[in-house]
């Protein structure tokens, strides 16, 4: 899994295992690592990049964390990113200017928002689903932490509205991509989950292997939930976390794991 891909003269690139989005406007970057190019062992083998002073990170070696921080950050042509300490909330940290990106850095929040050319928003995941939105003109991006608390409690509702606000019109036209998470053959959950979403279509819950399960589909209840705000045609939401032991962390799965990151940013 150990991986010393990177390029010989230190200029930035994304491991070709990671995932790109397409069709970003002009300007925006955006990138999804994956356990690829990373130098972890153990159960974080390969490019965990949970930074190493949040709590629960586990018995991973910060030393190796932070060569796998430089290395995924190496991908984000310069831009700073924003490591947040993501709680299943809804709380979206606002990045107005570039020095405000050190004040940003851990604070409890699971989105994060800015039009600053240079600052990278960042969702960390195994199995939760990161969701990369910008406005249609690419002036302002932000990156959500969504799992099943985070949908329900309105994260992306409220990373829309704070996209919106940023770009100074409450009609703007939003886009997005979303990740890898759990897929909708994995994600078995319980009446709490199903009666959480009362309202959603069915199509995005399907009955269990026993009464009272339901395998839920996550990537689908972020399109229902964004389509609600006037966001669609949302690429991306097709990779399986758990079904892909090699390729992806999954807490789900192993549950003392590594995790992921999905950035997106406006380029210097």
């Amino acid at each position: 899994m150990p991986s010393d891909h990177l390029p010989a003269d230190g200029q930035a690139c994304a491991h070709p295992d990671w995932l790109q989005p397409e069709g970003l406007p002009p300007g925006i970057g955006a990138v999804m690592s994956t356990r690829a190019g990373g130098v972890s062992q153990g159960p974080w083998a390969g490019l965990n990049l949970r930074p190493p002073e949040l709590p629960g990170t586990g018995l991973d070696v910060a030393a190796d964390v932070r060569r796998n921080q430089a290395r995924f950050v190496s991908a984000l042509q310069g831009a700073r990113p924003v490591w947040l300490d993501q709680v299943h909330g809804r709380e979206v940290v606002v990045v107005r200017r570039t020095e405000d990106v050190d004040a940003a850095q851990g604070q409890r929040a699971d989105a994060c928002v800015t039009d600053q050319p240079g600052v990278a928003c960042l969702a960390l995941v195994a199995d939760c689903l990161p969701v990369l939105l910008w406005t249609a003109d690419g002036r302002v991006v932000g990156a959500a932490h969504a799992g099943w608390r985070g949908l329900a409690g309105g994260v992306l509702e409220a990373t829309v509205e704070a996209l919106r606000q940023l770009a100074g019109h409450p009609g703007a036209e939003v886009q997005g991509w979303l990740g890898a998470c759990i897929g909708p053959q994995a994600f078995e959950v319980g009446e709490d989950v199903r009666e959480a979403f009362a309202a959603a279509p069915a199509a995005c819950f399907a009955p269990g292997r026993q009464p009272g399960k339901w395998w839920a589909d996550l990537p689908a209840l972020a399109r229902w939930r964004l389509a609600g705000v006037g966001v669609v045609g949302l690429g991306g939401g097709q990779w399986c976390t758990l079904s892909h032991p090699s390729r992806f962390f999954s807490f789900r799965r192993d549950r003392v794991t590594g995790r992921q990151a999905a950035a997106i940013w406006r380029r210097a």
